[in-house]
């Protein structure tokens, strides 16, 4: 870590605020491509640091992260209401799950090797324009006042207050990281979506099951919904999905993960200054319909960092115009109770050829294989909703609270 002396002015070429999956994965695309001075800002120990998370995404091959990732998986797993097994093998694709505190020492140690990286343990109490690009002023755990200067800053903080939105549905959930007396788990499969649980009034909820060995697993409960549960509901839901749907039988719980994470078709601005721009879920990174953040993170990491290398500062859209339209269109089906979300989910898993439906989820796929998956749909609600939606207004909504796992949120 670096130790500047009190009210020092340090200055670099690109300078990251926040040390969470899109700051990280931005500061080791520059480190790649040898970009000389990179500074990354983060929160001190204590109430501003989030503690651990779990990430996950598909990817083919072996990626840039692999020896930081726990677990990996070839087949995937939904179980509708009526209990009934869907298994893909979305092959060559394969699910990955990366612990952040693995993340963090992998870019860490590749920051520490690189002569121009730097990371700093700080509060960021301002960021501002300047004459020559942007600065932030911090404060370091010990109280001392300190400025950062960089032709380039990207803000990855989570924002005070989402811009408005036709619709806004909240993925929230708890996790449990369990240990098991016997072996209860099959570590080749990952559950996505576990609808045997009950489910709400409004909205949609499930389990969602990734074994890491025969006896460890993270055991999940999450809901789509306008408002989160209660610590003590979150808890009556996970104890009852191990006992009375997994059947763990004796089990124990190692640590536990809880978060919110906003799925919304708000328009999130990238650009807030000349020199200062909003990236990861600030920049509109998560994909609305699903919560997945951690592929589009890296798309606009490559994508920023190209932009640098010909002389161009930009962010560009994490995500494709159709795909935010069709995930505006299934956000006001779901939020108006037209479409029932874990047969519309169940029927997507069932009909949609695997490989093609990941890299649905992920935004990459043709006009023509959009369509193909469309018509698997509810078709009549689904266009009502699209109908419609150009008459809503925008409006501001409270989000409680802010996810503290997975960047890359449940499916």
């Amino acid at each position: 870590m670096s130790r500047l002396p009190r009210g020092a002015i340090a200055t670099s070429d690109v300078l990251i605020v926040g040390g969470g999956a899109a700051g990280l994965s931005l500061a080791h695309e520059l480190l790649a491509t040898g970009s000389s001075l990179v500074t990354v800002v983060e929160a001190p120990d204590g109430p501003l640091r989030p503690p651990e998370r779990t990430w996950c995404y598909w990817d083919e091959g072996v990626g840039d992260f692999e020896e930081a990732v726990s677990a990996t998986w070839s087949r995937l797993r939904v179980h509708g209401a009526d209990g009934e097994a869907v298994t893909i093998s979305p092959e060559p694709l394969r699910y990955r799950m990366l612990r952040s505190a693995a993340f963090e020492r992998l870019v860490h140690a590749r920051l520490s090797r690189s002569p121009g990286g730097r990371v700093v343990r700080a509060t960021v109490e301002r960021v501002r324009e300047v004459a020559d690009g942007a600065e932030v002023q911090c404060t370091t755990p010990g109280g001392r006042a300190l400025t950062l200067r960089a032709r380039h800053v990207f803000d990855s903080r989570p924002l005070r207050a989402l811009p408005p939105a036709r619709t806004q549905l909240l993925q929230h959930f708890r996790g449990w990281f369990v240990r098991t007396e016997t072996d209860r788990f099959d570590p080749t499969i990952a559950n996505l979506m576990d609808f045997r649980v009950p489910q709400p009034r409004q909205g949609l909820a499930f389990g969602y099951v990734l074994p890491v060995t025969p006896r460890q697993a993270l055991v999940e409960y999450t809901v789509f919904s306008r408002t989160p549960l209660s610590g003590e509901e979150y808890e009556a839901a996970l104890g009852h999905y191990c006992r009375r749907i997994l059947r763990l039988g004796g089990c124990s719980v190692e640590e536990v993960e809880q978060g919110v994470i906003p799925m919304t078709d708000a328009r999130f601005p990238r650009r807030v200054g000349r020199g200062v721009f909003r990236i990861g879920t600030a920049g509109g990174a998560t994909r609305p319909a699903t919560g997945y953040t951690f592929s589009a993170v890296q798309r606009q990491s490559r994508a920023i960092v190209a932009g640098l290398r010909d002389g161009r500062a930009v962010v560009p859209p994490p995500h494709r115009r159709r795909a935010l339209a069709m995930d505006a269109v299934l956000l006001r089906a779901l939020d108006s109770g037209r479409i029932e979300g874990p047969e519309f989910f169940t029927r997507l898993f069932r009909l949609t050829p695997p490989y093609r439906l990941l890299r649905f989820l992920d935004g990459a796929t043709a006009p023509w294989e959009e369509l193909a998956v469309g018509l698997r749909c509810p078709v009549g609600p689904m266009l009502r909703s699209a109908v419609e939606l150009p008459f809503v207004p925008r409006r501001s909504h409270r989000v409680p609270g802010a996810a503290t796992r997975r960047v890359e949120g449940t499916p």
